[in-house]
């Protein structure tokens, strides 16, 4: 029971929510099955015939007329005739292959998107992907040379327009956007280990439950539970109302029992994945996960200081040829007892992010993040390539974080394979050149930028390019003025850089040293230009590097959650991509610093489910793919 908007919220076993007084005037008319998922429950709302209070509960605050009258009854459990019909789904055979998937049936993409492969130059107003440039000042001295000379590459993806809301009493929530949109493979392999047994179960299913809602219904959806062993509980199904119906009523049916092995969990998640007949444009695995996998991996040794967790990925998620991580797995890291040196490790070598759950209510917040993101995929396959315009210039580096990239052996050209962007993401990146002294010219030409892509929907491959980047050469400079933008993300990678080193201390015993990195980068920060501009970025570093900081208190703070807690971090900022984790900071458990419209969105409407009223009943209803159309109401 829980305080909510002046009545009381009963929640489920099953982890659905609803008023009290509605859901007891069910239960009195004999109905004992969860009115959303259909879950027959051992434990029901009750009114009780009299007003007195209950021991124990004056001092909750609840209204009387709920709080007063409010018990809860367990039901005897059901004959053993029905108790076989619990779970069983897990009953039935797998087959030998996974080429079971439920069939697309997906409509052309739309005319205003196709018109062939397309090249485009300037600023591309308009299309799929922007690029803007930024040298680290505009003009310098022509009679000097300049080594480690920076220049920013900032890349954004389109945004996606929302429809006017249609309802009054929701105009103070943002709506999702209704456009066409890549439809998604998702798999989702989940730990239902003993560990997980009670509320950590329940809040897994109660997050199923909102996923599996808001998959549109050209989105497929296949779920792998996994424990001592892993099984698939459906195929592909695509999330119409009855795909939908079938999934709630598999995930409902889990039982937590056994050990941790993952590896298992995402051989048949990827599996799922390698068999399927047909393909939606978007791919992507999630994995959950409260414990250590005790099967595959074995702990450090002295032979072996880090455990091999690649063991943990089967060969079509890592592979060797490094091709663009064509299915990423997001890892998300339950409580203090996760292994997030190995949920790490997963997201890192597939081209995925990983998140810390801290708190058990937070998952379906940061599940909602995750898919807000994955249901908003408009460029695909996205390679950015640099080239250097005067003859005697050369690439130094080329920093994108964990993105793999090249320098050619000319030294001229270079090569970042960035894969998938959300609508509105962005990404930066910074290439590092020598300048030459110029005699008499007025410009020196730096470097040419260009992007080539895959439109989702179209399938279609898209060039372009940015304006040439020129330095203004003077006869003699005043002092320089450093671009803010430039500045700002060389912060971002300092910082970045100093929590790798604080983790690699950390992890050999040194807390008292790798908080002493930590406080140094901050004080470096507090000196740069954008810190004197009281930039966003720079005051939200300054801030998680202090929280980094607290986390290694002692050896048992770090263990229970600064690891996980700066393996996030390293995760966001390696990939430019929001994740979510426990930070005190701002009271918040999601880094914002990379968040989209698409993702706040979603979050909005998770937060908005847990209210339990009509309005966010409403709410629960698909991300519409392309090709279908709201339904009327």
């Amino acid at each position: 029971m829980k305080q909510g908007g002046g009545h009381a919220i009963f929640t489920a076993e099953c982890s659905h929510s609803f008023h009290f007084h509605c859901i007891s005037s069910n239960v009195k008319h004999g109905n004992q099955l969860c009115p959303v998922c259909r879950a027959k429950w051992k434990e029901i709302p009750f009114q009780a015939p009299t007003l007195d209070p209950l021991p124990g509960r004056a001092s909750v605050g609840w209204p009387q007329t709920d709080a007063m009258m409010t018990v809860v009854h367990r039901l005897p459990p059901p004959p053993r005739r029905d108790r076989r019909h619990v779970v069983p789904l897990l009953q039935v055979p797998e087959p030998s292959v996974f080429n079971d998937d439920e069939s697309l049936d997906l409509q052309p993409a739309f005319a205003e998107r196709s018109s062939g492969n397309k090249i485009a130059a300037g600023h591309n107003a308009g299309k799929i992907v922007d690029i803007k440039t930024y040298p680290e000042v505009s003009a310098a001295s022509r009679s000097n040379s300049y080594n480690n000379f920076t220049v920013l590459v900032h890349l954004k993806a389109g945004a996606t327009v929302a429809r006017e809301n249609p309802r009054g009493n929701l105009a103070s929530l943002p709506q999702l956007s209704q456009t066409p949109r890549a439809p998604v493979d998702l798999v989702t392999v989940l730990d239902i280990s003993g560990s997980m047994a009670g509320t950590k179960l329940a809040l897994l299913k109660r997050a199923m439950g909102f996923v599996i809602q808001n998959l549109g219904s050209n989105d497929r959806l296949s779920v792998i539970a996994f424990s001592s062993t892993a099984r698939r509980l459906f195929s592909l199904h695509r999330m119409s109302d009855a795909g939908r119906q079938h999934a709630l009523q598999a995930v409902n049916s889990l039982v937590a029992n056994g050990g941790t092995n993952i590896a298992e969990g995402l051989r048949k998640g990827a599996k799922v994945m390698e068999e399927r007949r047909e393909k939606n444009p978007v791919a992507s695995i999630i994995l959950l996960s409260d414990g250590q996998d005790t099967y595959t991996v074995s702990g450090s040794s002295g032979n072996q200081p880090q455990p091999n967790y690649q063991l943990l990925l089967p060969l079509s998620i890592h592979g060797s040829d490094n091709a663009g991580f064509q299915i990423p797995v997001h890892a998300f890291g339950f409580g203090a007892d996760h292994d997030a040196s190995s949920m790490h490790s997963i997201s890192e070598i597939s081209g995925g992010t990983f998140s810390f759950i801290e708190t058990e209510a937070v998952i379906q917040d940061a599940f909602a993040q995750c898919i807000g993101g994955l249901l908003s995929v408009v460029v695909q396959e996205l390679q950015v390539g640099v080239e250097c315009m005067h003859p005697s210039i050369h690439l130094g580096s080329l920093k994108a974080g964990s993105y793999p990239s090249r320098v050619m052996a000319d030294t001229r050209s270079g090569f970042i394979d960035v894969g998938d962007l959300y609508a509105d993401e962005e990404r930066d990146f910074l290439v590092s050149i020598n300048v030459p002294a110029e005699s008499s010219m007025n410009q020196t030409s730096l470097l040419k930028v260009r992007c080539a892509y895959r439109d989702p929907l179209t399938k279609e491959m898209t060039t372009l390019e940015s304006a040439e980047i020129k330095l203004e050469r003077l006869e003699i400079s005043g002092e320089a003025v450093v671009s803010i933008e430039v500045d700002r993300q060389r912060n971002r990678l300092q910082a970045a850089e100093a929590m790798s080193q604080a983790r690699t201390v950390a992890e050999r015993g040194d807390l008292a040293g790798a908080a002493s990195i930590l406080e140094n980068c901050r004080r470096l920060l507090s000196e740069t230009v954008s810190a004197k501009s009281h930039d966003r970025l720079c005051i939200a570093l300054d801030a998680e590097l202090k929280e980094m900081q607290e986390r290694m208190a002692s050896r048992h703070v770090y263990e229970a959650s600064g690891r996980a807690y700066i393996l996030s971090g390293l995760s966001s900022h390696s990939w430019q991509r929001a994740t979510a984790r426990g930070d005190s900071t701002d009271g918040s458990s999601l880094v914002q610093s990379y968040q989209t419209p698409s993702m706040t969105e979603m979050l909005t409407r998770s937060q908005a489910t847990f209210l339990g009223s009509p309005s966010a009943q409403r709410l629960v209803q698909p991300l519409w793919s392309f090709g279908s159309q709201p339904k009327p109401r």
